[in-house]
């Protein structure tokens, strides 16, 4: 399951972190990283999902 949602990660990242968090603190960081710039918010994703 977590390589889906790295894949997820891959396309979208708050989605991946969605998935593996839910809506708080890592989800609205993702989304503020993934507007300042596409790969931190996938470093972010991807970290959120092998952290867990």
């Amino acid at each position: 399951m977590d390589v889906i949602r790295i894949l997820i990660a891959i396309l979208l990242p708050p989605l991946g972190v969605f998935l593996q968090v839910g809506i708080g603190l890592h989800f609205w960081l993702n989304i503020l990283l993934t507007l300042l710039g596409y790969i931190p918010g996938i470093i972010h994703a991807i970290w959120v999902i092998i952290r867990k």
